[in-house]
């Protein structure tokens, strides 16, 4: 009986199977939260540009380009914000291992609005 007890075969089975799937789950779970983080920066860098196009307040990192146009009354112009964030990482070294970095860059565009 207690040479049974003694056995490890089925716990170093169990093992070698959860280990690799645990790491597959995370991995999976890190690129869906990073997507879904950069969709909803995305949104605010959008949001943000349009209310600064809007209000004519701009940040010392927007961007204003202006478009040239042979019609003396069409003057433009387009806000470009940019907004940076950082990931979180659930796999501790997965990104240095990739090459990559844990760092969303979204833009963000809008046409000023002329206050007259």
């Amino acid at each position: 009986m207690n040479k049974r007890l003694r056995e490890e075969d089925g716990n170093v089975e169990s093992a070698l199977v959860l280990i690799p799937l645990l790491l597959l789950f995370l991995m999976a779970i890190e690129v869906i939260v990073a997507t879904n983080l950069r969709n909803a920066d995305l949104s605010l860098a959008q949001a943000d540009a349009t209310v600064r196009a809007i209000s004519g307040q701009f940040a010392s990192s927007d961007q204003i380009i202006e478009l040239d146009s042979p019609d003396p009354f069409a003057h433009m112009k387009v806000l470009i914000s940019r907004r940076k964030d950082t990931l979180p990482q659930l796999v501790p070294g997965l990104l240095a291992l990739l090459g990559g970095k844990a760092i969303v860059e979204v833009n963000g565009a809008a046409v000023v609005e002329n206050l007259n």
